[in-house]
């Protein structure tokens, strides 16, 4: 399978693994694809008008973890494509040091589109939600990585403050979560970049565990 952007590239032939093609009739791929359109074509909320483009996704389409972001900022709002500003130089980073531990992975955020003054929107997250969980129940990620207070409370609700959450595991509805602070607060402090930088370390280590690959 490929690696996918905003703008849904032409249907190539789905890897081999060691059991077998990832998805050998290429269906989950196709609604996939099916899904991208209509996300970017999207008007359920308000956030359309206001919008250059709706922010999808980029990565594999058979992702081992996929980062789950807040909000796109003004330039993953210009180009279409999630975390390719500050933030996005800061979680590329921490891909190239995760490296094979990491394996394939994707980035997405809960909302499809830029807020104004990138004031997050709870309810055009609302509007979003069904984007989400349909991405992530055709993406079927081993683990799922937070990226700050908000995705956090999305992905689980019952997880203390994303302060105390970050750096660790845990188990929730919808999978294995690592929640991490988001790049934005990293960026803007010393103690949270040495945080960040700690906990991207940690999530190394657990990915890195012969207990995740016998789950």
């Amino acid at each position: 399978m490929r690696s996918v952007s905003a703008t849904p590239p032409p249907r190539t032939p789905a890897p081999q693994t060691r059991e077998g093609p990832l998805d050998p009739d290429g269906r989950r791929e196709a609604e996939f694809t099916r899904l991208s359109r209509r996300i970017v074509r999207c008007t359920r909320c308000p956030l359309a008008q206001s919008r250059t483009h709706a922010v999808v996704y980029r990565g594999s389409l058979s992702p081992r973890v996929v980062f789950v972001g807040e909000a796109p900022g003004a330039e993953e709002d210009r180009q279409g494509v999630p975390f390719v500003g500050r933030s996005g130089k800061l979680l590329d980073g921490a891909v190239a040091l995760l490296g094979p531990a990491l394996g394939s992975y994707g980035v997405l955020n809960l909302l499809k589109c830029r807020p104004p003054r990138n004031r997050f929107d709870t309810r055009a997250a609302a509007a979003c939600r069904p984007y989400l969980d349909r991405q992530l129940e055709l993406l079927r990620p081993r683990v799922l990585a937070s990226l700050g207070a908000r995705a956090l409370r999305s992905l689980d609700p019952d997880a203390p403050p994303v302060l105390r959450s970050a750096g660790t595991v845990r188990r929730t509805r919808i999978g294995w979560l690592f929640p991490l602070i988001h790049p934005a607060a990293a960026l803007r402090s010393r103690r949270l970049r040495e945080r960040w930088d700690r906990d991207v370390h940690t999530f190394g280590d657990w990915l890195r565990s012969p207990s995740l690959e016998m789950l």
